[in-house]
């Protein structure tokens, strides 16, 4: 019995450790891990003094909200969710916000078993937990100015009036109604990163699509606004007269004009030239006559 239980211990040890290492490639998982995690309604949250952070004091689970998003802490991995019940996204240890590490250990609700051997008013000694290789990569996670640290995010109060069966409990559902009804952006880079990912696009996509038509829908719309045009203008095609023939244009040159230089000069000396028409010469010859029949004429 004691060897079945410590093998069931290294199988999820193993699992858990599984999960966390493809988290760091990603940062951030997909919403959906449940965590084992019931939050019936909206919780009591207080601010954690001296930081820009919440915790929930009546709930027995290691429970915060920091920069917009809800972060939990379970089984030795974080989670991160848009809303107060989940579903929950597993988030890498790398890419754990500084501000959710630097939580002093009193403030977690259900601390692990190795949290009772460090000081209460202190963060958490990640970097004894995770190895050198995470404290190498977020060196200087637990050194800040407490006076210049941001001040903390606006809660999602709107979220109260979702509750027992009124809970959206599809992602599109849940994103929508935060876009809508949420307007805080995030600072922190990793939170900002998630919020963008999964939580602006998916509500700005499923508004897009509630505006605008499916795409084989606007195909159809436009062939169904097509087809009445072609048809009224093959009717107009057909019912309007065919234009007349063009007629041969006649030529405007006058007779007198045609043919080459060479022609119309020939016509101009013919024009010009004196007339010897057949009265003029017989009436020569008459002439001729009359004297020769006179005889020569008297001088």
């Amino acid at each position: 019995m004691r060897r079945g239980l410590i093998v069931l211990s290294m199988l999820l040890w193993t699992t858990t450790s599984a999960l966390a290492q493809v988290s760091v490639g990603v940062g951030i998982g997909l919403p959906g891990v449940s965590i084992g995690i019931n939050v019936p309604a909206y919780p009591e949250l207080v601010v954690v003094p001296g930081y820009p952070v919440y915790y929930a004091p009546r709930l027995h689970s290691n429970y915060f909200f920091y920069d917009g998003m809800y972060w939990v802490y379970a089984d030795d991995n974080w989670y991160a969710s848009s809303w107060y019940n989940g579903p929950w996204a597993l988030v890498g240890p790398e890419f754990v916000p500084v501000f959710v590490l630097r939580i002093p250990v009193r403030y977690y609700g259900a601390p692990p078993t190795y949290f009772r051997e460090w000081r209460a008013d202190a963060p958490p000694r990640w970097g004894q937990h995770w190895g050198p290789q995470w404290e190498q990569r977020r060196a200087g996670w637990d050194r800040w100015n407490r006076g210049s640290g941001p001040a903390p995010a606006p809660l999602p109060v709107y979220q109260r009036q979702y509750s027992g069966d009124r809970y959206p409990r599809a992602v599109e559902q849940q994103q929508a109604l935060h876009g809508q009804q949420y307007r805080y952006q995030p600072r922190d880079t990793v939170v900002r990163q998630h919020y963008q990912e999964y939580v602006q696009q998916p509500a700005a996509t499923s508004q897009r699509e509630r505006q605008e038509p499916p795409r084989e829908r606007r195909q159809q719309d436009a062939q169904q606004q097509r087809a009445p045009q072609e048809t009224s203008r093959s009717k107009q095609d057909v019912q309007r007269p065919s234009p007349p023939a063009p007629q041969p244009q006649a030529s405007t040159q006058a007779p007198a004009q045609r043919g080459g230089p060479a022609v119309q000069e020939q016509r101009q000396h013919a024009q010009q030239a004196p007339k010897s028409g057949p009265e003029e010469h017989g009436k020569g010859k008459g002439q001729e006559k009359d004297r020769d029949e006179r005889g020569p004429e008297r001088k």
